[in-house]
């Protein structure tokens, strides 16, 4: 049902209405990531494209007259797909679940999942997936961030750690942190942690791009936890902490390339509405990178589905990502040069679409990292396609 073209098309429409409400603040934003709140926190319009469920989420959009959520991937990536054509840092700089909704909706029990969506429908909350750390990048088995007993009675539990380059990390209110409790790979548990506790701190760091997401630093020393805040607590360790992560990357891969597909067709639309005359060259260019985008499209399609069937297999995930990504970079660069020399300082949406773009290289995993995920598909047969080599 959620393939069917006539609905998706609907769906985009809806999309690209929203999407031109990001466009007056999208340079204000860029300057000033701290503005986000401000700009972004007041309208409840948006709460309804961030896939809060039906329970919490009384105000759905609708097509059709049908109410959608919003929390199935190929929803996902083509709503994020229209909203990025105008500014990606914008919606991933939305109140919301974002990353960590995934891994509540997997392995929370039912008191913890209310606290979440709860908390994120009585007023605009952002939120965090800490997993990332400064000297072991997201790497489970060096992860030092620790969970422990705070006092030798074992009573209670204190979170120890440092991650980095966590989205709207010094602005969440909640969100989700990956710590080591026993070692070993089934030794890492997801935290259910509220930031204003003892011993957090928030810090915002510098960017280049994507600045809106004002990417943070997350400082834990000895903050409380309780064991109410360990999400699959009641669940085996084989379906825990590090299980949820790997669906919760599967599952979002697709929607990081959706954003860079959605940053390559904005900077497409930018030159063909603004250039007005074209050599043949730049025609023929333009023509190949419409062709470019379609395709694309196809792929992260593909991903979305594929991760709403089984969110255990990534490899169509990190396919699209590889694609995707490397057009953002290559649609923006070659916007650019349409424009000559000046255009970065006489067309500012383009620049920071440029830098933008950059930044889609290093999320959820580089583009390494996705061929090493699709070389394990490709050698598991998980690829349809699959030919040999003449």
């Amino acid at each position: 049902m959620t393939t069917d073209p006539g609905f998706l098309a609907g769906l985009r429409g809806l999309a690209r209405e929203h999407a031109e409400l990001l466009r007056p603040t999208a340079l204000g934003l860029d300057a000033d990531p701290s503005t986000g709140p401000a700009l972004l926190g007041s309208d409840p319009r948006w709460l309804r494209l961030t896939g809060m469920p039906a329970a919490y989420n009384p105000d759905p959009l609708r097509v059709a007259g049908r109410p959608v959520y919003v929390d199935r991937c190929v929803e996902q990536v083509v709503v994020m797909e229209e909203l990025a054509r105008v500014d990606a840092a914008a919606v991933l700089a939305l109140p919301g679940p974002s990353m960590s909704g995934f891994v509540v909706a997997d392995i929370a029990d039912e008191e913890q999942r209310d606290r979440y969506y709860r908390r994120l429908a009585d007023r605009p909350t952002w939120t965090f997936f800490g997993m990332t750390e400064p000297a072991h990048g997201s790497d489970p088995a060096s992860m030092g961030t620790a969970l422990r007993p705070a006092g030798e009675d074992g009573a209670g539990l204190v979170l120890n750690g440092t991650k980095r380059f966590v989205g709207n990390g010094a602005r969440a209110g909640v969100g989700v942190v990956f710590a080591r409790r026993h070692p070993g790979p089934l030794g890492v548990v997801a935290v259910l942690l509220e930031t204003d506790r003892p011993g957090f701190t928030g810090i915002p760091l510098e960017t280049l791009g994507l600045r809106g997401l004002q990417l943070s630093e997350l400082r834990m020393r000895d903050v409380p936890v309780a064991d109410a805040d360990v999400l699959g607590r009641h669940r085996p360790a084989t379906r825990g902490g590090m299980w949820a992560a790997v669906r919760t990357f599967n599952r979002y891969r697709p929607v990081v390339a959706s954003f860079a597909l959605g940053v390559a067709q904005g900077a497409h639309d930018y030159v063909v509405a603004h250039r007005r005359q074209l050599g043949a060259g730049d025609r023929d260019r333009l023509a190949d990178l419409a062709d470019r985008l379609a395709g694309t499209r196809a792929t992260v399609m593909a991903a979305a589905e594929s991760a709403d069937h089984d969110p255990g297999d990534g490899t169509l995930a990190s396919a699209a990502k590889i694609r995707a990504t490397a057009l953002a970079e290559e649609s923006t660069l070659l916007a650019l040069r349409m424009f000559g020399p000046g255009a970065r300082w006489e067309h500012p949406m383009l620049d920071k679409w440029a830098r933008d773009a950059r930044a889609f290289e290093f999320m959820e995993g580089t583009s390494n990292v996705q061929r090493l995920t699709l070389a394990q598909g490709h050698l598991n047969g998980r690829l349809d396609d699959v030919r040999p080599a003449a």
